[in-house]
């Protein structure tokens, strides 16, 4: 099965990219959790929340 390695590497590459912009945003870290422990579901639900409340500013 071939996609398999490439689903993981497109979940990497997202979850990098998702972490560069929340640094951006001024997040490092989650409750005593670096970022780069943190699962793509929450990643992208912290990111939504920040761009929320970002543009709402």
């Amino acid at each position: 099965m071939y996609l398999a390695p490439q689903l993981r590497k497109a979940v990497e590459a997202r979850k990098q990219h998702l972490i560069k912009q929340l640094i951006q945003l001024g997040l490092y870290k989650k409750s005593e959790r670096h970022l780069y422990e943190l699962p793509l579901s929450e990643l992208e639900r912290e990111y939504k929340f920040l761009k929320k409340t970002d543009s709402s500013s």
